[in-house]
Protein backbone atom coordinates (compact mmCIF):
# COMPACT_ATOMS: atom_id res chain seq x y z
CA UNK A 1 0.00 0.00 0.00
CA UNK A 2 1.30 3.43 -0.91
CA UNK A 3 0.80 6.49 1.26
CA UNK A 4 -0.15 9.51 -0.87
CA UNK A 5 0.44 12.01 1.93
CA UNK A 6 3.88 10.56 2.62
CA UNK A 7 4.80 11.10 -1.05
CA UNK A 8 3.37 14.63 -1.23
CA UNK A 9 4.43 15.95 2.17
CA UNK A 10 8.06 16.98 1.39
CA UNK A 11 6.97 19.19 -1.51
CA UNK A 12 3.83 20.43 0.18
CA UNK A 13 5.60 21.56 3.32
CA UNK A 14 8.28 23.45 1.39
CA UNK A 15 5.69 25.14 -0.84
CA UNK A 16 3.56 26.17 2.14
CA UNK A 17 6.59 27.52 3.99
CA UNK A 18 7.71 29.56 0.97
CA UNK A 19 4.17 30.63 0.00
CA UNK A 20 4.72 29.24 -3.50
CA UNK A 21 2.24 27.44 -5.73
CA UNK A 22 2.24 24.41 -8.00
CA UNK A 23 0.21 22.95 -10.84
CA UNK A 24 0.46 19.48 -12.35
CA UNK A 25 0.09 18.14 -15.90
CA UNK A 26 -0.05 14.34 -15.87
CA UNK A 27 -0.57 11.59 -18.34
CA UNK A 28 0.84 8.19 -17.37
CA UNK A 29 0.57 8.83 -13.61
CA UNK A 30 -3.17 9.33 -14.12
CA UNK A 31 -3.70 11.92 -11.38
CA UNK A 32 -1.58 10.33 -8.64
CA UNK A 33 0.84 13.28 -8.54
CA UNK A 34 -2.01 15.69 -7.90
CA UNK A 35 -3.56 13.27 -5.40
CA UNK A 36 -0.28 13.05 -3.46
CA UNK A 37 0.01 16.83 -3.28
CA UNK A 38 -3.63 17.15 -2.26
CA UNK A 39 -3.32 14.48 0.45
CA UNK A 40 -1.22 16.91 2.52
CA UNK A 41 -3.20 18.96 5.02
CA UNK A 42 -3.40 22.58 3.92
CA UNK A 43 -2.88 21.81 0.23
CA UNK A 44 -5.15 24.68 -0.77
CA UNK A 45 -2.33 27.03 0.22
CA UNK A 46 -0.11 25.79 -2.62
CA UNK A 47 -2.02 23.58 -5.09
CA UNK A 48 -3.67 25.58 -7.88
CA UNK A 49 -4.98 22.71 -10.00
CA UNK A 50 -3.98 19.99 -12.36
CA UNK A 51 -4.80 18.25 -15.60
CA UNK A 52 -4.64 14.69 -16.86
CA UNK A 53 -3.59 15.07 -20.48
CA UNK A 54 -4.08 11.53 -21.76
CA UNK A 55 -4.94 12.48 -25.36
CA UNK A 56 -4.29 15.24 -27.85
CA UNK A 57 -7.97 16.20 -27.46
CA UNK A 58 -7.31 16.79 -23.75
CA UNK A 59 -4.13 18.79 -24.46
CA UNK A 60 -6.05 20.99 -26.87
CA UNK A 61 -9.07 21.47 -24.59
CA UNK A 62 -7.16 21.99 -21.34
CA UNK A 63 -3.95 23.71 -22.46
CA UNK A 64 -4.84 24.97 -25.92
CA UNK A 65 -2.05 22.87 -27.47
CA UNK A 66 -2.40 20.88 -30.68
CA UNK A 67 0.28 18.74 -32.38
CA UNK A 68 0.99 21.64 -34.74
CA UNK A 69 1.97 23.78 -31.73
CA UNK A 70 4.81 21.37 -30.93
CA UNK A 71 6.32 20.65 -34.35
CA UNK A 72 8.78 17.77 -34.36
CA UNK A 73 8.21 17.09 -30.67
CA UNK A 74 6.58 13.81 -29.75
CA UNK A 75 4.92 12.93 -26.45
CA UNK A 76 6.90 10.92 -23.92
CA UNK A 77 10.04 12.96 -24.56
CA UNK A 78 11.85 15.56 -22.48
CA UNK A 79 11.24 18.39 -24.99
CA UNK A 80 7.52 17.55 -24.91
CA UNK A 81 7.19 17.59 -21.11
CA UNK A 82 9.24 20.79 -20.91
CA UNK A 83 6.73 22.44 -23.26
CA UNK A 84 3.75 21.03 -21.36
CA UNK A 85 5.16 22.15 -17.99
CA UNK A 86 5.74 25.67 -19.32
CA UNK A 87 2.23 25.85 -20.80
CA UNK A 88 0.67 24.48 -17.61
CA UNK A 89 2.57 26.93 -15.41
CA UNK A 90 1.57 29.87 -17.61
CA UNK A 91 -2.07 28.79 -17.76
CA UNK A 92 -2.34 28.55 -13.96
CA UNK A 93 0.03 31.40 -13.05
CA UNK A 94 1.86 29.07 -10.68
CA UNK A 95 5.34 29.37 -9.22
CA UNK A 96 6.02 25.77 -10.27
CA UNK A 97 4.67 23.19 -12.70
CA UNK A 98 5.49 19.52 -13.03
CA UNK A 99 4.60 17.55 -16.16
CA UNK A 100 5.03 13.90 -17.10
CA UNK A 101 4.34 11.66 -20.07
CA UNK A 102 5.16 8.01 -20.49
CA UNK A 103 4.15 4.39 -21.00
CA UNK A 104 2.59 2.71 -18.00
CA UNK A 105 2.33 -0.70 -19.61
CA UNK A 106 1.95 -3.52 -19.85
CA UNK A 107 2.63 -2.83 -23.54
CA UNK A 108 4.66 -0.05 -25.20
CA UNK A 109 2.88 3.23 -25.89
CA UNK A 110 1.84 4.32 -29.37
CA UNK A 111 5.12 6.24 -29.77
CA UNK A 112 7.24 3.10 -29.37
CA UNK A 113 8.41 3.67 -25.80
CA UNK A 114 8.70 0.53 -23.68
CA UNK A 115 6.47 0.05 -20.66
CA UNK A 116 8.07 1.79 -17.73
CA UNK A 117 9.38 4.75 -19.79
CA UNK A 118 8.45 8.20 -18.48
CA UNK A 119 9.75 11.73 -18.97
CA UNK A 120 9.32 14.50 -16.40
CA UNK A 121 9.88 18.24 -16.46
CA UNK A 122 9.69 21.00 -13.90
CA UNK A 123 9.13 24.59 -14.92
CA UNK A 124 9.69 27.39 -12.43
CA UNK A 125 12.51 29.39 -10.92
CA UNK A 126 14.60 26.29 -11.68
CA UNK A 127 13.85 24.10 -14.70
CA UNK A 128 14.73 20.43 -14.84
CA UNK A 129 13.95 17.31 -16.85
CA UNK A 130 14.44 13.60 -16.29
CA UNK A 131 13.76 10.33 -18.09
CA UNK A 132 12.99 7.21 -16.08
CA UNK A 133 13.03 3.62 -17.35
CA UNK A 134 11.64 1.18 -14.78
CA UNK A 135 12.01 -1.84 -17.08
CA UNK A 136 8.66 -3.10 -15.76
CA UNK A 137 5.36 -3.83 -17.43
CA UNK A 138 3.46 -3.49 -14.13
CA UNK A 139 0.99 -0.71 -14.99
CA UNK A 140 0.02 0.27 -11.46
CA UNK A 141 3.57 -0.16 -10.16
CA UNK A 142 4.78 2.17 -12.91
CA UNK A 143 2.15 4.77 -12.04
CA UNK A 144 3.44 4.82 -8.45
CA UNK A 145 7.08 4.91 -9.60
CA UNK A 146 6.31 7.80 -11.96
CA UNK A 147 4.55 9.68 -9.17
CA UNK A 148 7.47 9.24 -6.77
CA UNK A 149 10.00 10.30 -9.43
CA UNK A 150 7.97 13.38 -10.41
CA UNK A 151 7.62 14.54 -6.82
CA UNK A 152 11.31 13.90 -6.16
CA UNK A 153 12.32 15.97 -9.21
CA UNK A 154 9.99 18.76 -8.10
CA UNK A 155 11.39 18.69 -4.54
CA UNK A 156 14.97 18.78 -5.83
CA UNK A 157 14.15 21.74 -8.09
CA UNK A 158 12.42 23.68 -5.31
CA UNK A 159 15.35 23.07 -2.94
CA UNK A 160 17.82 24.11 -5.63
CA UNK A 161 15.88 27.33 -6.22
CA UNK A 162 16.04 28.05 -2.51
CA UNK A 163 19.82 27.68 -2.51
CA UNK A 164 20.20 30.16 -5.40
CA UNK A 165 18.17 32.97 -3.79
Amino acid sequence: MHDLALLGRPVGLILKDRKETVTVAESAAGGLIAAALLAVEGASAYFLGGTVLYTWDARKALLGLAPADLPGIRPSSEPYVRAIAAAQRARFGATWAIAESGATGPAPNRYGDAAGHCCFAVDGPVAAALTLETGSGDRVGNMWAFTAAALDLLAQSIRKAGSTR
